[in-house]
């Protein structure tokens, strides 16, 4: 499927979203549509720079993500609005999520934590978020809040697919157990409490740190029950599943096993298994079992089953679905709840300025950015090894000035 190719004349600039290693976002209105969208923009000398020193096509990764995009057809997805393409930088626009991201909402909730109810219906999204991506054959390999957007209508949108990769779709098992099934009573009850959330009074503010893992991005092809495997060592620290680290080959239980660590993140309001470092945080991953503090709940035991460490014994979807803490939640209508449990503010894109910006603007504003990640780079040199190496980048919490360069340092990539 061909994109659709935009052009800057098109594009109204209106602020700077956000700015990590992997590139810049930008909100913009298409002029034409009246209608404001993220417009990821990556320079094309830093994936020249990659390309040489990984010996691997960066550009094929690009194209993949954009075509991962264009394929989907599902309300928890972005739609690819269009690419752009100069000699400096490439880029691509999808939709525009007001709501900021889980991790924004979470932390202003009381002691940085969701109620049970209110990380039923979220989690009901993610579920049937990952049953879509899987169904299609893609693992996405890189769950964590910061990627978890809130559309418009309060329900949630999965973003950023450069770690996400293609394995052979799933076979379905057989659906859950008459006695795991809700019957049509109890879902009939569990829909009017999602449908009450409208009077929770979320409200959303800034990021926090996360780290994020790449590095070669080799597969090797290992036959199983699920079909082959991934050994691409890919993820985000304190949400990589222990198949990753190991590095004996994954498959569609990472993303199981992330929702799990999702979870425990939104109940308790911390990971389950962050250490002082990162040696740290993989030995816990790989040997220590999650603290689940408190009362036996089934919100607890779903968790517990999530992080499962073998992950041919780790929960699947049907199981998950059938699970007790789902009980009397209608599937089919999940996706239909009218009221989620927030709902954002109108959001008129912020002070873009008399005369907006231009071509010219965005594009040395993406220079400036990655020269400034470059200089980072190097300057950590010394302290790296030739096996990760942490490269400098960071989230921008709300910048409407795209002068202020300025880094903070808390989105890591290695």
């Amino acid at each position: 499927m061909q994109s659709p190719t935009l052009d800057f004349n098109r594009l109204e600039v209106l602020s700077l979203l956000g700015r990590g290693a992997k590139g810049v976002v930008f909100l913009v209105k298409d002029k034409e549509d009246d209608k404001q969208l993220a417009l990821k923009v990556i320079l094309r000398e830093a994936i020249e720079k990659k390309k040489k020193a990984t010996k691997k096509d960066e550009y094929r990764r690009v194209s993949f993500e954009q075509e991962v995009l264009s394929r989907f057809d599902h309300p928890l997805f972005p739609s690819l609005h269009g690419v752009i393409s100069t000699d400096k930088v490439i880029g691509y626009a999808i939709d525009y999520c007001p709501g900021k991201n889980l991790n924004s909402l979470r932390i202003m909730q009381s002691e940085s934590m969701f109620s049970d109810e209110i990380i039923r219906f979220y989690a009901a999204e993610l579920v049937l978020a990952f049953e879509y991506l899987h169904n299609q054959g893609i693992v996405y390999r890189d769950l964590k809040p910061d990627n978890v957007m809130i559309q418009d209508n309060g329900h949630l949108m999965l973003v950023d697919f450069d770690l996400s990769t293609n394995l052979p779709p799933r076979t379905p098992s057989p659906s859950p157990s008459t006695e795991t099934t809700p019957s049509p009573g109890r879902r009939k009850k569990r829909l009017f409490r999602f449908a009450s959330f409208c009077s929770s009074g979320i409200s959303s503010e800034e990021e926090s740190n996360s780290m994020r893992l790449s590095s070669s991005s080799s597969t090797l092809a290992v036959s199983d029950s699920s079909g082959e495997k991934s050994n691409s060592f890919v993820g985000t620290e304190e949400y990589v599943a222990p198949e990753v680290i190991t590095g004996g080959g994954h498959d569609f239980a990472v993303d199981w096993w992330s929702l799990g660590v999702v979870l425990y993140e939104m109940l308790y309001g911390t990971t389950p298994f962050r250490g002082s470092n990162r040696k740290e945080t993989f030995f816990r991953i790989l040997s220590k079992p999650p603290n689940l503090v408190g009362e036996t709940t089934s919100l607890r035991d779903l968790i517990r089953r999530l992080l499962e460490k073998d992950p041919s014994r780790r929960i699947s979807v049907e199981e998950i679905k059938g699970h007790e803490f789902f009980r009397g939640v209608d599937w089919e209508k999940v996706l239909l709840v009218s009221r989620p449990p927030y709902i954002p503010a109108l959001d008129d894109g912020g002070d873009q300025g008399k005369d907006g910006n231009t071509k010219m603007d965005v594009e040395n504003i993406v220079q400036e950015i990655f020269a400034a990640r470059d200089e980072r780079e190097k300057q950590k040199d010394d302290n790296s090894n030739a096996d990760m190496k942490i490269k400098g980048g960071e989230w921008v919490k709300g910048l409407n000035n795209n002068n202020d360069l300025e880094s903070d340092n808390n989105f890591l990539v290695f």
